[in-house]
């Protein structure tokens, strides 16, 4: 099979930072010699992450084993998630923040022997759920935890306990009319139901002028999607969340917090 060198739009700060990782983790373990040194698991996990690279093709690139080129992926992924912040972190973090914006993305996945939980009535397909908070910038700060496509936003970020912890922090955020009930500090534009007249115009401002900066958390859901493995999962739903949670990670640290 032929080769050819490929580039990673991340700084090499990511690479040093996750080999440390790797070399701890394998310190820890007292573990054995491998193929390939700290940098090179931590180069090949970033290219299966941020570049979407397929096993069969890390494999063929540092010349291992497809099945070596899984586990060495697995692993890095599993040791960057148990390092993911959680909730209260998030919510801790964004009581700095002049306000903040909540927006829920669909990562599509593979057809699974149950569809039914993972197919999502909004985007027509087969997907996993997860919730993403960012700042005023558009910067994003935390994503949850992935839930079956059919969860609707709302739903979901009850299930995470993430209104409840916005609520507690005081602080407010700004949401799309899929959040509309949500209550408290949540803030989200008018919504015409179909018994009720038209809005107003003063409605209507109002939602035009909570849309400019509400828009501006589709930022952080590209900047999730930018890596390219959550293009489309081709794993067991199961583990979305850990992938999401290392990604989470890794974007930290690319952006030097």
């Amino acid at each position: 099979m032929l080769s050819y060198p490929a580039a990673i739009p991340l700084s090499s700060r990511t690479l040093t930072q996750l080999a440390d990782i790797i070399s701890s983790h394998r310190r820890e373990r007292r573990s054995r010699w491998r193929r390939l040194s700290p940098g090179r698991q931590a180069l090949l996990a970033l290219a299966h992450l941020r570049n979407g690279d397929t096993y069969t093709l890390l494999a063929a690139g540092f010349a291992i084993g497809t099945a070596t080129a899984w586990r060495y992926v697995r692993e890095v992924v599993d040791l960057l998630a148990a390092l993911a912040p959680d909730l209260h972190a998030a919510a801790t973090h964004t009581q700095r923040l002049a306000y903040a914006i909540l927006d829920g993305t669909l990562i599509p996945i593979d057809r699974v022997a149950d569809q039914r939980p993972y197919y999502s009535g909004k985007h027509k397909r087969h997907g996993v759920n997860v919730q993403v908070l960012s700042d005023p910038a558009g910067r994003l700060v935390w994503a949850s935890p992935a839930l079956p496509g059919a969860v609707h936003d709302l739903t979901a970020a009850r299930v995470h306990g993430l209104i409840g912890a916005l609520t507690d922090c005081g602080v407010m955020t700004l949401a799309d009319k899929g959040y509309q009930g949500a209550g408290a500090t949540i803030r989200t534009p008018f919504k015409r139901h179909h018994p009720r007249p038209r809005l107003s115009h003063r409605q209507k401002a109002a939602s035009r002028s909570h849309a400019r900066p509400r828009a501006l958390g589709e930022r952080a859901v590209a900047t999730l999607k930018g890596w390219k493995i959550l293009t489309k999962l081709r794993c067991c739903p199961r583990r979305a969340t850990v992938i999401v949670q290392a990604i989470l990670v890794l974007h930290d640290i690319e952006a030097n917090r």
